[in-house]
């Protein structure tokens, strides 16, 4: 998964809508996102993670109301929006943040939308939606949060993980699952094999 583009609208630090064009910073896909503290560096890992698994990138600002910008105005709609290329097809998903207003109690509660545009055009909401990006992405949350946003030092986690861990995660982002089945198979038939004789 290459993020091409992420528009980030009333998010996190971003009052106004906010459009990042990865395809600008070249081919390689590694990027480094620093600046000062309050910059608005975590808020687009937020933007990333919340696009594609509907939970920021850190537990502590998973509610909605922690994801809207507290600097936007009562009126500006609270979206994200992720262009990623998957091998040679592009995606494009999009979450909006929605408030909901009771008129007995003026209390604010929230919802949120989301579609996924598939390459050849059709649209996907909610449960397919979240279904096939698991299968476009091959990791959960957890797994994308540990290995892809390498963010404040997480990387650490992973590479302290059980080695179990770590070698579902490595075999679900290269695909190797066949070859370990392969290989049980095998075992299998060279046990039989030894009975056998």
């Amino acid at each position: 998964m290459k993020p091409l583009k992420l528009a980030m609208s009333a998010f996190g630090s971003y009052a106004n809508e906010t459009v990042l064009d990865f395809e600008k910073l070249g081919e390689n896909g590694l990027y480094l996102i620093t600046g000062e503290t309050g910059s608005g560096k975590t808020t687009i890992f937020d933007a990333i993670s919340y696009t594609l698994f509907g939970k920021a990138s850190g537990s502590a600002r998973n509610s909605y109301r922690m994801l809207r910008s507290d600097y936007a105005q009562g009126s500006t709609r609270t979206y994200v929006e992720l262009e990623f290329a998957s091998g040679r097809s592009i995606y494009k998903i999009r979450r909006e943040i929605i408030p909901h207003i009771s008129r007995r109690t003026e209390e604010i509660s929230y919802s949120d939308s989301v579609s996924l545009t598939l390459p050849d055009g059709n649209v996907l909401d909610r449960k397919e939606a979240d279904t096939k990006i698991l299968e476009i992405v091959g990791l959960d949350h957890g797994q994308f949060a540990q290995i892809v946003m390498i963010a404040q030092n997480d990387f650490l986690r992973f590479l302290q993980s059980g080695t179990d861990d770590r070698v579902k995660i490595l075999r679900r982002i290269f695909g190797t699952e066949y070859l370990r089945q392969f290989q049980d198979r095998l075992k299998t038939l060279t046990s039989e094999k030894k009975i056998k004789i």
